[in-house]
């Protein structure tokens, strides 16, 4: 990264938005020698009720760069099965155990652990350049080509200039709808109240999810505590608010006995946060300089808890498809269009997953028009025959066209 004057910065990629996709991204170019930018507006990665579930596609992309024991090493949870209750019964969904990989579990990790430690492994590389507080404000333009970013940090605005800018910056991506890119919006039911209540150790519980009247609750195991995801209707947040927050905890006790003895927790709605759940994705996802991944190029559903992982494969095919011609400057506008058509398919076929589980599963629970609980035809035939399980896995553990390194 070299200064051209006191306002502008020169780079071979300019990457807005220090998540997973751009975090990423920035460490497998910058492996390959390629001088990159990461902006992050804020000033540390420290946001809570973020995705936290590192999949076995990601962890074995973590061995496959050497660093899977030094990032084992951070505290995390493993999770080898999928089970919940559903009413009365008990269900298993998938079992990853048999999955052909070095870490045949989810690991459940905060995402800022994560985000900490690939920028720690990328400082060590002379091209990487991370620069926090900074925000990217606008798209910068020559010839009809996007050329950089505006950016604005402590001590004013400058300049980027760069052959690639990446938006990675969210579901809420501002240089996405500066670009004028549309977004196809396949639909979402349903919105997430996100909480936690502590654990206590000597009660084990390895269900994931519980399934009551009009109510369905995930439970991630974080060690001392449970992090929960309440799922309501969509718009239906401030209904419930208004019934209390008393109110509240009993529909969670009443959810999960594991839960009773420290329900309390949720002392008020300042603990209950609120994901709004969005299921959509680019029509296009890049102009001439200008390319988006992750969630700016598809917001995915909780349901599985892939949004991080697919944003991980998007950054690696990235990185094996531009990486090379950035290095070489011989990128052009084709060779953005290389990573639609690699990672579309993908996300089509997840999100209509995410879709047919909101509608066939989570709707009619929510409406009560499964008043009998009784669990839907895929989770009693996932129940009972252990290969389908090792089939979910799969599909949720790796996913559809799994990414490798293959660059440098």
């Amino acid at each position: 990264m070299q200064p051209t004057t006191d306002t502008t910065i020169q780079a071979q990629c300019c990457i807005s938005g220090g998540g997973p996709a751009g975090m990423m991204l920035g460490y497998l170019l910058a492996r390959g020698g390629v001088e990159t930018v990461v902006l992050e507006k804020h000033a540390d990665f420290l946001r809570d009720f973020r995705g936290d579930t590192v999949h076995p596609s990601t962890l074995e992309l973590m061995h496959e760069l050497g660093l899977l024991d030094a990032f084992l090493a951070l505290p995390h949870q493993k999770l080898e099965k999928i089970a919940g209750w559903f009413g009365r019964h008990r269900v298993e969904v998938a079992d990853f155990t048999g999955l052909n990989v070095r870490c045949p579990y989810i690991a459940f990790m905060p995402q800022w652990d994560f985000l900490n430690f690939l920028a720690e492994q990328a400082r060590h590389l002379p091209t990487f350049h991370l620069q926090m507080q900074t925000e990217a404000i606008g798209l910068l333009r020559n010839n009809g080509r996007v050329a950089g970013v505006r950016v604005r940090d402590a001590a004013g605005e400058r300049e980027i200039r760069a052959p690639l800018t990446v938006a990675a910056d969210g579901r809420h991506s501002r240089l996405r709808d500066e670009a004028g890119l549309k977004l196809h919006d396949t639909g979402a039911a349903i919105d997430v109240l996100w909480f936690r209540v502590r654990r206590d150790r000597e009660r084990f519980s390895d269900s994931f999810t519980h399934v009551g009247a009009g109510q369905i609750m995930v439970m991630l195991d974080r060690g001392d505590y449970w992090q929960c995801a309440y799922v309501i209707p969509k718009g239906a947040a401030a209904r419930i608010r208004e019934r209390g927050i008393e109110s509240f905890r009993r529909e969670v006790a009443s959810l999960a006995e594991e839960l009773t003895a420290h329900v309390g927790d949720i002392g008020s709605w300042d603990d209950v946060k609120l994901l709004e759940v969005q299921v959509n994705r680019l029509e296009q996802w890049s102009l001439p300089g200008l390319l988006c991944i992750g969630d700016a190029a598809h917001a995915m559903s909780p349901v599985g808890g892939v949004g991080v992982n697919l944003a991980v494969q998007d950054a690696v095919a990235t990185a094996n498809l531009l990486g090379p011609k950035l290095q070489s400057s011989s990128l052009d506008d084709e060779d953005l269009e290389q990573v639609q058509r690699r990672r579309m398919f993908p996300t089509r076929v997840t999100q209509a997953f995410q879709v047919g589980v909101q509608n066939r599963i989570l709707d009619p629970v929510l409406s009560g028009a499964n008043a009998e609980l009784e669990p839907p035809l895929p989770l009693r035939l996932l129940s009972k025959f252990p290969s389908l399980r090792g089939l979910a896995a799969r599909a949720v553990g790796l996913g559809i066209r799994p990414e490798h390194v293959q660059w440098p």
